[in-house]
């Protein structure tokens, strides 16, 4: 049986954690080259978004929403991207990514080529989800 890399995530990277809403985690991504970039992600494993009942489901849309309105907020980008995809990962999560005109990659999606990723120093990582959290309490 394999293991499902999104059911452990918030267990193994807490230094990622950012905030536990109703139904979803949400975590900063190590990779920081598209600043403020976010998954968000089911705490139950599920891979579709039709397997939720519509209740559920809606929920889950507005906490995606609210996700993004803190990371608008927080950065000022150009617009947000979200991707749904759970190829290669098939737990429900969305990558939530601020974009910039002025990042390398623009306008083209964030897989459009390879890059060097970005880490943060520990400091820098708790600043800026701090950030983000502070954007994201009500």
């Amino acid at each position: 049986m394999t293991t499902c890399p999104m059911c452990s995530k918030w267990d193994d990277e807490p230094k990622q954690r950012i905030m536990e809403l109703e139904h979803c985690y949400v975590t900063l991504n190590s990779d920081q080259f598209f600043p403020g970039y976010c998954f968000v992600f089911t705490k139950n494993h599920v891979t579709e978004l039709f397997l939720l009942d519509a209740s559920t489901r809606g929920a889950v849309i507005e906490e995606v929403n609210r996700v993004a309105a803190a990371l608008y907020a927080a950065f000022k980008p150009a617009k947000i991207n979200y991707e749904l995809l759970g190829n290669m990962v098939p737990h429900m999560h969305w990558h939530v990514v601020p974009r910039f005109t002025s990042d390398p990659l623009w306008p083209r999606p964030i897989w459009s080529e390879p890059h060097a990723p970005v880490i943060l120093t520990g400091e820098e990582t708790a600043a800026r989800i701090n950030l983000i959290r502070s954007s994201l309490l009500p």
